[in-house]
């Protein structure tokens, strides 16, 4: 089917209080569990493909961007592209030629007032160019280059004073810059590899009352499933996952070579790794999204 727009998929899912699940993709096989976990439970999703996968697929976005293109195109349920956590105004330029239908601008490592004169205008070239754009205000948290290594050289953790979205900032920041959604840091954290944040729902629901976009939470890999639930309840309506589908596929390609110590076709382990995270994705997707089947 044609490409969906993420702004449609999520303002659906936000006014039906309910949420849609958006998964970054570094591989083909990403992309490929991604659409194949979605279909399984006939759920919308978005492909997200963030600045350092396009660094990691040697700077170019065009091929990884055309391969999720064609996937989406071939889905049997709706599914966006997303430029995710995107610093260079190059790249952010790029978006619209290469099938993306949003962006997240991250500025977000900037003091206030330059995050958002930056935000401002990277939101004017958007719309200009009918991006839907999302911004991030607050820290969340544990966000590494392709290389491992951190954006900053001492980035706040989670739960760090001054790391979470407070709310007279969030309603100033989204009518000021003009963004149409906001990542907000409520207790997640980029990059976890156990499921035990605890995330500030008191917090989220006062954020939710005070803004009128969409909120967004980054880092959902590390949250249990009980706390996504009650996410999606208190107003967030786009949740991003990466983590959890690459902790599947290396879970998987270890646990066959193990088995296979002699194995050297690379379709063997690729396909135990991208079957893992096919099922990833449906787990995830049917916490997020309940009526997904």
């Amino acid at each position: 089917m044609p490409l969906a727009t993420t702004g449609d998929l999520v303002g659906r899912a936000a006014a039906a209080r309910s949420a849609v699940t958006a998964f970054n993709v570094i591989t083909l096989e990403h992309i490929e569990a991604v659409v194949a976990g979605a279909e399984s439970v006939r759920s919308p999703v978005v492909l997200q493909i963030s600045e350092n996968a396009v660094k990691y697929r040697y700077g170019r976005l065009l091929p990884l961007a055309r391969a999720a293109v064609a996937a989406a195109e071939a889905a049997a349920v709706p599914v966006a592209l997303h430029l995710d956590h995107v610093q260079s105004d190059s790249l952010l330029r790029q978006a619209p030629d290469a099938g993306f239908s949003s962006v997240m601008y991250d500025a977000s490592g900037l003091p206030y007032a330059e995050n958002l004169a930056a935000t401002r205008a990277a939101a004017d070239w958007a719309h200009a160019q009918g991006l839907w754009i999302e911004a991030e205000l607050g820290e969340v948290g544990g966000k590494t280059g392709p290389d491992g290594r951190g954006r900053a050289a001492a980035p706040l953790d989670a739960h760090a004073p001054g790391a979470r979205t407070r709310p007279a900032d969030a309603r100033a920041f989204v009518a000021d810059s003009g963004v149409d959604a906001l990542a907000v840091a409520v207790g997640s954290s980029h990059a976890m590899t156990t499921r035990t944040a605890a995330l500030d729902h008191d917090l989220l629901k006062e954020l939710s009352a005070a803004l009128e976009v969409p909120l967004v939470l980054h880092g959902s890999s590390g949250v249990p499933d009980d706390e996504l639930t009650a996410a999606v309840a208190g107003g967030i309506a786009k949740v991003n996952v990466g983590t959890a589908l690459n902790l599947a596929m290396t879970g998987a390609i270890r646990e066959y070579l193990a088995a296979r110590p002699d194995a050297a076709d690379s379709r063997g382990y690729l396909t135990a790794g991208r079957e893992a995270m096919v099922r990833t994705v449906a787990s995830i997707i049917r916490v997020v999204a309940p009526t997904a089947s």
